[in-house]
């Protein structure tokens, strides 16, 4: 059974999320705290975090941020504040996606589902059999899901690595933000573009010499983003 995080301080909502989730034959556990949330987060292993931003003790994006330097998790952060910096903030930080509260039981359960089935898939490969892409001093071991520039191994959130994998193995293929969105997060874009840009801004960050004139990833303005070859 499929273990799950809920790192929530409002209890009504926590013991809601985990009614549904449970129902969905999920095994979840809460906690209402940053502190204790992100010690439960290190210590167990879980097949999902679900984050809330506001929180005592230790805010959402700090457990974020250390629970990404430690583990390749999941994360799905939820927060009432519908501002676009938070959300590009909790993305840059390494959550895989982020819900604005209000929002419905069953989308949180589908989108929980939806994330956990691709990371299983992803992270279940047969690691005897190392599946590697090459390109200009780029490579990405897809069996062991790291990256390395020129040698020098770069640490990627999921996400990151699955956007980066597709768009070196589709080179010269022009997609949009909703392709990228829906082929990688396996969800329509209802207004989650943002999340698109702020991981294609962070791999950029690691792979490229100069990001302001990149040599992988290419930006085709009003439309999306290539890989070049």
């Amino acid at each position: 059974m499929s273990k799950i995080l809920i790192i929530e301080d409002e209890e009504a909502i926590a013991d809601l999320e985990k009614d549904y989730l449970e129902l969905s034959d999920f095994e979840v556990k809460i906690e209402h705290d940053g502190e204790k949330g992100l010690k439960n987060a290190l210590k167990d292993d879980f097949d999902l975090i679900i984050l809330d931003l506001m929180l005592p003790g230790m805010d959402g994006f700090e457990v974020c941020k250390k629970i990404r330097e430690k583990k390749d998790v999941p994360i799905l952060m939820v927060s009432a504040k519908k501002d676009d910096i938070d959300k590009i903030r909790g993305l840059g930080l390494g959550a895989d996606d982020y819900i604005t509260k209000p929002f419905s039981p069953s989308e949180l359960v589908a989108r929980v589902k939806a994330h956990m089935s691709r990371y299983s898939r992803l992270v279940g490969a047969n690691p005897q059999q190392n599946d590697i892409v090459e390109i200009r001093g780029l490579k990405i071991d897809k069996t062991a899901r790291r990256v390395y520039i020129d040698g020098t191994e770069k640490n990627f959130t999921t996400k990151e690595f699955d956007l980066l994998t597709f768009l070196a193995e589709n080179p010269n293929h022009v997609y949009s933000k909703e392709e990228l969105f829906r082929k990688i997060w396996n969800m329509e874009s209802v207004g989650d573009i943002a999340t698109v840009t702020v991981h294609i801004k962070k791999i950029r960050e690691k792979i490229e010499y100069d990001t302001s004139n990149p040599q992988y990833i290419e930006t085709i303005w009003g439309v999306g983003y290539r890989f070049k070859i």
